[in-house]
């Protein structure tokens, strides 16, 4: 399966959170993202040391800045369950926009054709690291990452194309 590409329309499928009032919810992403400008992006693993401490930092420190330029939702996915994705969201008590989305199974990430085989570090299948910038389904943006890389899909990288 090709990966998502510019010109692509995102595919459905559903993700889980906790929501303010720390209840799980599942959602389908088309419920998050139609009609709206977002940035999706995707870290292999959470409380991994450079989503940790570079790409989640990034999101959350420019989501003002991303948010005055149109963005109407910041979703971060992990091949995570929800339990993991609400602990570690709360290690970034100053975070106020940026949504931490479980993909338990892996599922969404398969449907995207971004998933990243990390079973020879213990991981088993995660997602590869990547940032999209969406405009009503369609991707404007798809900045995907290469291996363990880090250098085209951060929040600035994503600005530039605002």
């Amino acid at each position: 399966m090709a990966p998502i590409a510019v010109g692509d329309v995102i595919p459905d499928g559903t993700v889980s959170y906790f929501d303010e009032q720390d209840q799980l919810q599942s959602v389908s992403v088309h419920s998050l993202a139609k009609g709206k400008k977002v940035i999706m992006f995707a870290v292999p693993g959470a409380f991994t040391p450079t989503c940790s401490t570079k790409h989640v930092p990034g999101f959350i420190e420019k989501a003002d800045l991303l948010k005055s330029k149109g963005v109407e939702e910041i979703l971060c996915v992990s091949v995570n369950d929800p339990f993991v994705m609400k602990a570690w969201a709360k290690t970034f008590p100053e975070n106020k926009h940026v949504k931490f989305l479980a993909d338990g199974a892996g599922k969404y990430t398969h449907a995207l054709g971004l998933e990243l085989d990390l079973s020879e570090k213990g991981l088993g299948v995660r997602s590869r690291r990547y940032a999209l910038l969406v405009d009503d389904l369609k991707v404007k943006v798809a900045n995907v990452e290469s291996g363990g890389e880090f250098t085209v899909s951060g929040a600035d990288e994503i600005l530039k194309a605002l």
